[in-house]
């Protein structure tokens, strides 16, 4: 929820950015309007978009152009301080401006789509390396057990988790091994509609034994991607092993 507040913070005050910022430069530069060309001063208006549009969001971004071009048309093009242009040259440069400051903005919310992706993957990757070494140095089960409810928690988004050592009779909803959700012999769609709004288990298992498993209590509405869903397989694996070394000292 923090992480979502913060960002929902910084996507508004790039908004108020957007909407301020191509204002005061323009602004700016109407004492050397005279004597700075037009396209240089649309270039200076889309270094302000860009800026904007990496530091913020896609409807930031698109703000930010929006706002550069209605104020390059009343500071910087004639007539002066009128939304009004009367030279061709200045209707295809504002044109430009607007449309490469779009374009610019859905580079930089793609670029910043990929840089969360990747570091997503490798928080998974660092989250089950975590856990096999927990099992490799043979911390308690209880230990690896109360950490897997908690990252399982966060990672699915779930109000509740806990582990069970029995198994239930009403055939819950379950998290297969391949990262699907099966309730009833249907496939539910995870990805789109988040998890069933019931109780839903995750097997915990190893070399094809069933130690128990997690039930766990979904946050209704909340979508939980494929690759959630694996990864969390790949932490009651873990979970798993832990059990299955325990019964052999046992």
């Amino acid at each position: 929820m923090r992480r979502w507040l913060e960002v929902l913070d910084r996507g508004w005050i790039a908004v108020g950015c957007g909407l301020a910022v191509p204002v005061a430069v323009a602004t700016a530069l109407v004492p050397f309007r005279s004597n700075f060309a037009s396209p240089a001063a649309a270039l200076v208006l889309v270094l302000v978009v860009v800026a904007v549009a990496c530091f913020g969001n896609r409807l930031a971004g698109v703000i930010a152009a929006l706002s550069a071009a209605a104020w390059y048309d009343f500071f910087l093009t004639r007539p002066y301080g009128q939304f009004a242009i009367t030279h061709r040259p200045d209707i295809e440069t504002t044109v430009s401006l607007f449309v490469v400051g779009l374009a610019v903005t859905e580079i930089a919310a793609r670029s910043r789509g990929h840089r969360e992706v990747a570091f997503e993957e490798a928080h998974y990757v660092a989250l089950i390396h975590d856990f096999a070494e927990m099992v490799a140095a043979g911390e308690p089960p209880q230990f690896v057990i109360a950490r897997a409810a908690a990252e399982l928690t966060g990672l699915l988004g779930l109000r509740d988790c806990r582990f069970e050592t029995t198994m239930s009779d009403s055939h819950p909803a379950r998290i297969e091994h391949s990262g699907v959700v099966a309730l009833g012999g249907l496939r539910w769609g995870a990805h789109r509609t988040g998890l069933p709004g019931r109780e839903v288990e995750l097997l915990v298992q190893h070399r094809g034994e069933t130690f128990g498993r997690f039930v766990m209590v979904p946050t209704p509405g909340s979508p939980v991607s494929a690759e959630r869903l694996l990864v969390a397989t790949s932490v009651a694996d873990q979970v798993g092993a832990a059990l299955a070394d325990q019964a052999r000292s046992a």
